[in-house]
């Protein structure tokens, strides 16, 4: 297994992954252009964030996003898991947590205390890999759609 992180010529994959991701974490619908144009966006773009992909026998079989949030109340960065997938013939093996130790090792060498995540209410199944892997809930996000 080899954790690094996403190039471009990873982004068609991504971009269907997160096709998955949608319809599965939210029932949403996402197009491929869509999906392809976002994460085309990440990938091109540093200061958005970056992906993280874990590839089987040069296979990505699943990845995760970081994007940034700055906090006044700390004068430093959160880092946000976003879009975080994995191939269903390749859950309950560890991918999951392999990406998100690689995550907080990053996250350790560039003094960033805090990774959060958000998840879907309904995505109870996601909630419980968060949990295994010991993390806590926090806060309860609201939005305008």
């Amino acid at each position: 297994m080899n954790i690094r992180f996403a190039t471009i010529d990873d982004a068609e994959t991504i971009a269907k992954n997160s096709i998955l991701l949608a319809k599965e974490s939210e029932g949403l619908k996402v197009t491929y252009d869509e999906a392809l144009k976002g994460v085309k966006g990440i990938l091109t773009d540093p200061i958005k964030g970056f992906y993280l992909v874990a590839e089987e026998d040069g296979n990505i079989v699943g990845e995760l996003m970081i994007t940034y949030e700055w906090s006044d109340w700390r004068g430093k960065y959160i880092w946000w898991i976003q879009s975080a997938y994995v191939d269903k013939i390749w859950r309950k093996k560890g991918i999951f947590k392999k990406l998100v130790d690689e995550i907080k090792k990053l996250a350790k060498e560039k003094n960033i205390d805090i990774i959060r995540l958000y998840v879907y209410n309904h995505n109870k199944n996601a909630m419980k890999v968060y949990e295994k892997i010991g993390m806590k809930k926090g806060y309860t996000v609201y939005e305008f759609i």
